[in-house]
């Protein structure tokens, strides 16, 4: 009898094959990190997380070409697994963990991988506060519930709420609830803009597509806890004889062109927000952030 995947709803990995998936990660994470090379760690992470990880490597090999001597593995400790059951690519499943790196937070990653014979891949890791990962609605079995990108009956679709982060970040709002990284974000952008001899301008775009696309999961409210990713411009620009100063050799390492009057800087974000049932505001749950390119003029 041949099982057709995509059509049949079966749990996205065993318990087994996802433990053994974090392993892997976390191994070729901690290489990478040692040696300060992305190549070591490249095969295991997609999306967002690929794309910070492997500006923060190539930062880090630049300053220092022989490697991170402030280097501390990853240790991931009283680890949860939460499979859901669905038909179709991609498959996923998430794995949190108390980090011991960070301070106190819980890892949150979510692995991916778009057919059966291929590996399992990070494609959103986020930092959450201690008691804030939410209770996942579950089956008798213990699989949990993926909840469709077009699903209506939540506060904002999954599909629509990297756009509608990204628009409430330009124009504020109540789709969001306070806190640091929605209200916080925007009241820091406003005290940037004020800084004397310098201009801030802020562009913030939706990515949704392919590997970015949005992920979320069923709580037992009946709402959802959703990844998705944004993708983000700032472009600093001095006075008229004056020079844009470069943050940190990091961001130097990563600089083409030169800076001049202005220097641009690119980044992703990686999001994770419970999204209620019905209607009120979206929580972020978790948030990060990282420079991926840098544009001097």
């Amino acid at each position: 009898m041949v099982v057709h995947g995509e059509r049949v709803v079966l749990p996205a990995s065993t318990r087994a094959e996802a433990a053994k998936a974090l392993t892997a990660f976390t191994s070729a994470y901690n290489k990478a990190d040692q040696a300060y090379d992305s190549s070591l760690d490249a095969p295991y992470v997609t999306g967002a997380v690929a794309d910070i990880d492997a500006a923060r490597l190539q930062a880090g090999h630049v300053n220092n070409p022989a490697g991170n001597r402030a280097h501390t593995p990853l240790k991931l400790t009283d680890v949860k697994y939460t499979i859901p059951k669905k038909a179709g690519w991609p498959r996923w499943f998430v794995a949190d963990g108390q980090g011991n790196k960070g301070g106190n937070f819980r890892w949150v990653l979510v692995f991916t991988r778009n057919d059966l014979g291929e590996r399992w891949q990070v494609s959103y890791l986020t930092l959450m506060a201690p008691g804030t990962v939410p209770e996942f609605r579950k089956d008798a079995d213990g699989w949990a519930e993926a909840v469709p990108a077009d699903t209506a009956g939540l506060a904002v679709r999954p599909d629509e709420l990297s756009r509608t982060y990204a628009a409430y970040l330009k124009s504020g709002g109540r789709t969001f609830a306070d806190g640091r990284d929605t209200s916080g974000v925007r009241a820091d952008r406003r005290k940037a803009a004020r800084k004397p001899g310098l201009v801030r301008q802020f562009i913030d775009q939706p990515l949704a597509h392919g590997d970015y696309a949005p992920l979320a999961l069923r709580t037992a409210d009946g709402g959802a806890l959703v990844f998705f990713t944004t993708h983000h411009y700032e472009k600093r620009t001095a006075y008229t004889g004056g020079t844009a100063p470069v943050p940190n050799k990091d961001v130097q390492a990563l600089v083409k062109g030169e800076v001049k009057q202005s220097l641009t800087l690119e980044s992703v974000a990686n999001e994770a927000v419970l999204d209620p049932a019905g209607s009120g505001p979206v929580r972020m749950l978790g948030r990060v952030q990282g420079l991926t390119g840098a544009q001097g003029e």
